[in-house]
């Protein structure tokens, strides 16, 4: 690992570093806030992961946490979205595929499958080198994310109740398998059998029997992706079949935007902090 830049912030520091990553075949940057009660003691970890197009400079630059995650002390992690270089495949004209739209899968498709192993990357990779280099406690884990993000959060969330006591989202992708800027993105990495797609995909996990107890999603009213692109509506249909609490915010008049995410984001840490706990 390497340190990138370090800066204070709110009595506590926002570092951005690079690994190489084994499992997606490049150099990885990720941001880590530590409040300022990570000089004492392993403070619990929020992972958050963003949407298309965006790096882990995104919610860094615009999500405005700091300041209450000084507050409460807990860890913010922010990995990219997608591997990065010049030899990781890409489809640059299409901002719904390849570098910065990884989807949080692990492609099995070439050329796709050597790098694009997001899933892998978030899950294993990353944890345990957090953990080996952040004063972390491990046990207190939640995560949360932005479009693809949300999708990225909630299916890792159901995929392993058993790592994370919390799970939120900003206006997920909640059905992929069937949204019309996802689809495209799975069949390329996932190849054209969509039962294979179904492990990746919060509505069909929950159909399929995955279960997680509880989570938070926000939505703007004026998201101009709502209908096809993220489809909550299916997210809570699939949630009451299952009997899983979710609590649905429509935010009236917001739009997909930082403006929104930045606006509930003290919402979600403080419901993320209640559940984590000391």
């Amino acid at each position: 690992m390497k340190t990138i830049s370090t800066d204070n912030s709110h009595g506590g520091t926002q570092g951005v570093y690079v690994n190489r990553s084994e499992v997606c075949d490049c150099d990885m940057t990720f941001a880590v806030f530590l409040p300022p009660q990570a000089k004492g003691r392993k403070l619990p970890v929020l992972w958050y992961l963003s949407g298309l197009t965006c790096t882990h400079a995104n919610v860094m630059d615009k999500g405005e946490y700091r300041r209450l995650a000084a507050e409460l002390g807990i860890v913010i992690v922010c990995p990219d979205t997608s591997p990065r270089g010049d030899a990781v495949p890409d489809e640059p004209d299409n901002w719904q595929f390849g570098k910065g739209a990884g989807f949080y899968v692990d492609a099995t498709e070439p050329p796709f499958a050597q790098n694009y192993r997001m899933y892998s990357y978030v899950v294993d990779e990353l944890p345990q080198l957090i953990a080996a280099e952040f004063p972390v406690d491990m046990t207190r884990q939640g995560i949360f994310g932005h479009s693809m993000g949300g999708h990225g959060a909630i299916t890792i969330a159901l995929k392993n109740p058993e790592r994370f006591s919390s799970c939120s989202a900003f206006a997920p992708i909640s059905h992929p398998s069937v949204s019309g800027w996802s689809k495209p993105a799975f069949q390329k990495y996932l190849g054209s059998d969509e039962k294979n797609w179904r492990a990746h995909d919060a509505c069909s996990l929950i159909e399929d029997g995955h279960r997680f107890p509880e989570f938070l999603v926000d939505q703007g009213t004026a998201d101009s992706f709502l209908e096809d692109g993220l489809r909550p509506e299916e997210l809570r249909q699939a949630c009451e079949t299952a009997g899983i609490s979710l609590r649905l915010r429509m935010q009236e008049g917001y739009g997909h935007s930082y403006f929104f995410i930045s606006t509930f984001m003290e919402d979600h840490l403080r419901w993320h902090a209640r559940r984590l706990g000391d």
